[in-house]
């Protein structure tokens, strides 16, 4: 049997024709291509295929010809196609030599970019506005938006659209860079939002700027597909580590079913890899599907094709990190023992299955030590636990060392005219805290708060607002879920304080990130406490942390990454799907050890 492929510049369609057919080998393959590419139209013999979609099977083609005898002729027309095709290959974009700086000033001055770029992202725009995809890793304040915006401007044609996949909170910043970067009143984001007919009606203007979140895209991922095959586009993935998940993750998934279509691509993340190597493996896939791509070589392949501008090249004064480390009361202690021994004996027949569904019943179990740690008072509604009286018992006398320390820490700042940001994981703590400080001007930020308009009470703007604007507001309290994005608080804020944290560490550095940044005086040093109980499983949480932002360090060869904390001895009484493999096995040598 021989496939015959053709290419109709045209319609922009490969073309399959079988001759001497295998019946069974035709249909055989016919499904596989139908089974994995949407949009094929059958004619009668003939296969016509998009030829971006075309792409992402040609390897599936080969394969399954070499593998059942099949010979298969290319014409002319398809030869050319791949040549071009191939240009935009991972071998070929290594080779690619770096741009001049006076080729991308004039460049961007001739299409009217209007932002002068600093010097180090004038050096990371050399690199990588000559490869065809690449990543800019740089930390927070270093001006990744405008770097992102700068790559198309200085590669885009006339006719060339911009797509950036963001969360929701970054959309304010796409918009303020763009018109300070070009300063046109018809340059705009088109954010695609509303639901199915409403984004169709908005991709059917073929808008030059658009912008969509992660949790929409799967929604309308035929749309954005239709959209990419029809158009000449530019596709960024802002916090790129969101799709960290990979083929598992519903909106990665999506993004990935995508990365032949777009013409150009470029993902940003200050965090790419926030608990393993393993999390570049999709980053890197979505940016040249061509090439396979695994755990053990993700940091290797990277290398070439990523910048990032660290801390230290900005000049920003570096994190103090003080470990605040607590007694637990003996009551505390006592179950918290009771609480230990009966998750260890939970957990014995779950650690033989690292399955999606055993990590997902090991986090609820861990997370349920957490909160006893954070504060006893969460396990209050547990129904595991509302009928052991010593937990009633402890609620009457405090609700542990830590809350109370972070108030007392807090106020003493207040008092000093410092303002603090104080973060836990746990909602119910953000809000007891926010409660117990209201006197001193204490906010809160989770999940539960709207965005909005900064001018409309207690949105999340308007929170942030007050915060920075207002002497009496000396305290916000959030959870790095909600706010460890999109939030600058430096320039009033130097001090913050972690009741808790998880094993998420993109969650951590960004909610570090909030008071370190670009902007800040030689002479304010961001000082950031963890609060710790002494000989609990915030010590392996500590300790894994620090493990994951030093592999994340090495890779991103910058040495500025580092969360290692020296102890901070305080004259203290008180009366009162994040998680891997790796963290796995840490819990399981802390309870082991039980």
């Amino acid at each position: 049997m021989i496939i015959r492929i053709d290419y109709d510049s045209d319609f922009k369609t490969a073309i399959l024709s079988p001759e001497d057919k295998d019946e069974w080998k035709w249909i055989t393959l016919t499904r596989m291509l139908y089974d994995s590419v949407p949009g094929i139209v059958k004619k009668g013999d003939n296969l016509y295929i998009p030829i971006r979609r075309f792409l992402s099977v040609r390897y599936t083609i080969a394969d399954y010809s070499g593998n059942h005898g099949i010979k298969v002729v290319l014409t002319n027309a398809i030869k050319e196609f791949l040549r071009e095709a191939n240009k935009q290959s991972y071998t070929t974009a290594t080779k690619k030599t770096a741009l001049s700086e006076e080729y991308v000033k004039s460049r961007l001055e001739k299409v009217g970019f209007k932002r002068k770029l600093t010097d180090n992202q004038l050096a990371n725009l050399c690199k990588i506005g000559a490869l065809p995809a690449g990543a800019t890793f740089s930390v927070p304040g270093a001006g990744k938006t405008t770097e992102a915006l700068a790559y198309f401007f200085l590669n885009a044609e006339e006719d060339d659209k911009l797509l950036v996949v963001a969360p929701k909170n970054a959309f304010g910043a796409w918009d303020e860079q763009l018109e300070s970067c070009m300063q046109r009143s018809d340059y705009s984001f088109v954010r695609l939002r509303g639901g199915e007919a409403r984004i169709d009606l908005l991709l059917r203007e073929s808008p030059k700027f658009a912008i969509i979140t992660y949790q929409q895209y799967p929604r309308v991922a035929e749309l954005i597909q239709h959209y990419l095959e029809h158009n000449q586009v530019f596709m960024f993935l802002d916090e790129s580590h969101r799709i960290k998940s990979g083929r598992a993750g519903i909106s990665a998934e999506a993004i990935l079913g995508a990365s032949y279509l777009p013409k150009q691509k470029l993902i940003m993340s200050g965090t790419p890899m926030p608990q393993s190597q393993k999390d570049l493996v999709p980053q890197f896939t979505f940016l040249y599907p061509d090439r396979i791509v695994n755990e053990d070589t993700a940091i290797s392949l990277i290398q070439p094709i990523y910048v990032r501008t660290t801390s230290g090249q900005l000049g920003i004064p570096e994190v103090e990190h003080r470990l605040v480390s607590l007694e637990m009361s003996p009551l505390q202690r006592e179950i918290y023992t009771s609480i230990k021994s009966e998750t260890k004996r939970q957990l014995i027949p779950m650690l033989s299955d690292l399955s999606r569904v055993s990590l997902r019943d090991i986090n609820k179990k861990i997370m349920k030590v957490m909160q006893f740690v954070s504060n006893p008072a969460l396990l209050a509604r547990d129904m595991e636990y509302i009928f052991d009286e010593r937990i009633g018992e402890l609620l009457l006398h405090d609700s542990g060392p830590k809350i109370t320390y972070a108030c007392q820490r807090a106020r003493e700042l207040a008092s000093e005219g410092k303002k603090v940001i104080i973060w836990s994981q746990f909602v119910e703590n953000v809000e007891l805290i926010a409660e117990r400080l209201k006197d001193i001007g204490a906010d809160y930020i989770h999940g539960g708060v709207d965005a909005g308009d900064e001018d409309e009470d207690d949105t999340r703007e308007w929170k942030i607002k007050e915060f920075h604007k207002n002497p009496n507001k000396m305290v916000l309290v959030a959870n790095p879920a909600a706010a460890s994005e999109g939030i600058s608080l430096h320039t009033v804020c130097q001090y913050a304080i972690y009741v808790d944290r998880s094993f998420n560490a993109a969650h951590y550095l960004q909610s570090e990130d909030r008071i370190h940044r670009l902007g800040l005086k030689e002479d304010q040093i961001p000082i950031v406490e963890i609060v710790e109980c002494k000989d609990s499983i915030d010590e392996v949480i500590r300790q894994r942390l620090e493990t994951k932002v030093a592999v994340m360090a090495a890779a991103l060869n910058d040495p500025s990454l580092d969360i290692g904390t020296v102890r901070y001895d305080v004259d203290f009484e008180s009366d009162e799907d994040d998680i891997t493999t790796d963290d796995i096995n840490a819990i399981a040598r802390y309870f082991g050890d039980s």
